[in-house]
């Protein structure tokens, strides 16, 4: 096993400029969530011609199964799954990169297209060594991340991982340094709901506010009060975000509005977090919406659950990263207040989650920024261990 791996080691690195070969085709032709046809058109034909088994349960999603054709005796086959998102975002590129994106206000800010390319590089040179594969891997190249809801959950109840045994996937990550692979046991990152409050006041005019229920000073009051749900109703040891993303009301500056509308984010660890929050934001936001003689209504949106890594499956990631970069470049990862819908496959079957470091000089700007890049020089990197946890796993 030693020996496959420093072989497939080497594959990766000859094939590298390949590899950089593909992550630009794929910026320069980035596609929305649940948009992503010809990029799941592109990733189809790669992986028949690498004579890989696919499959879809939709436009844009593409399965790919490789069967290993080793001998296991009479013990059971298993099967590992690897995962990648595709999509892009709504974003208009900055970089002046010579292969920016051709889509007008469309970019891989958040470094998908590494992803993409990442894992059929692992498809690539595992689809030639089938023959000392000892399982099944399966290629899940997963659209609709970036949206809630996300891919992930429609795969996952579509039958995805029914004949998964693990699952494993990583995220090339701007916070950490090049060079280094970071992951960590339990929550490593955030569930993420959301919410919005509609605050029913009293409109008039701007010079007669005592004959107004001013929603906008509602809102403000409500703004500032809700970050009390974290200091004072939540467990402190249990980390939590309230964040207002957007506040509207009225339509010129000398008319009190009726209404007033926040919108905003819950980010947690917990469940016993999530289980609690639409109970404190309603009873908060009626008692101070009464206090000032307004009215309210809140909607409480579920969104991606936290993605909690397999402490053994984290294990195994750490030993192979560690096989690949030198123990030495292995952290323990902080945990994000980001969201991932990787969190539903982990909700089903053990694995594990990982970040990628590409952070350097040049690299400066975070994920969803119109200037984001990654160093390119971890794509073989991250190639090199997605093969490494695949096959220790199946070992």
């Amino acid at each position: 096993m030693m020996e496959l791996k420093l072989e497939i080691g080497n594959a990766i690195q000859e094939l590298s400029p390949w590899t950089v070969e593909v992550r630009r085709y794929l910026h320069q032709h980035p596609e929305l969530s649940r948009e992503e046809k010809e990029t799941a058109k592109y990733i189809k034909r790669h992986l028949e011609e690498m004579g890989i088994e696919v499959m879809s349960y939709g436009e844009t999603d593409v399965i790919g199964l490789l069967k290993g054709t080793a001998t296991r005796g009479d013990k059971q086959t298993k099967t590992v799954a690897l995962r990648a998102d595709i999509d892009a975002l709504p974003v208009t590129e900055e970089t002046g990169l010579r292969f920016a994106s051709k889509n007008k206000g469309i970019m891989h800010a958040c470094g998908h297209d590494g992803h993409t390319s990442i894992l059929l590089t692992v498809a690539k040179v595992l689809s030639e060594r089938k023959h000392l594969i000892k399982g099944n891997i399966k290629f899940i190249f997963q659209h609709a991340e970036e949206v809630v809801p996300g891919g992930a959950e429609g795969l996952v109840k579509a039958g995805v991982l029914d004949d998964v045994d693990a699952i494993f996937g990583l995220h090339l990550w701007q916070p950490v340094k090049s060079g280094i692979i970071a992951v960590k046991p339990g929550p490593i990152m955030a569930g993420a709901d959301e919410f919005l409050i509609r605050i029913k006041g009293k409109g008039g005019h701007g010079s007669m506010p005592h004959d107004t229920v001013d929603p906008v000073v509602v809102a403000s009051s409500l703004i500032m009060n809700l970050q009390t749900l974290v200091s004072r109703s939540i467990n402190p040891l249990y980390p939590v975000v309230v964040s207002v993303g957007t506040l509207q009301a009225g339509t010129t500056y000398n008319v009190i509005p009726d209404t007033a509308y926040l919108r905003g984010t819950i980010r947690y660890f917990h469940h016993e977090v999530q289980d609690s929050m639409p109970g404190l934001i309603r009873r908060l936001s009626e008692g101070i919406c009464s206090a000032f003689g307004a009215a309210c209504e809140v909607e409480y949106t579920y969104g991606d659950p936290p993605v909690i890594n397999d402490e053994e499956m984290n294990h195994l990631v750490q030993q192979a990263a560690s096989f690949v970069v030198g123990e030495e470049n292995v952290i323990e990862a902080t945990p994000s207040m980001g969201g991932e819908d990787f969190a539903y496959y982990l909700q089903k079957k053990p694995g594990c989650f990982f970040f990628v470091g590409i952070q350097n000089d040049q690299n400066v700007y975070p994920h969803h920024h119109p200037k984001f890049d990654i160093d390119e020089e971890m794509l073989p990197v991250g190639a090199a261990v997605m093969t490494t946890i695949a096959l220790s796993y199946l070992k």
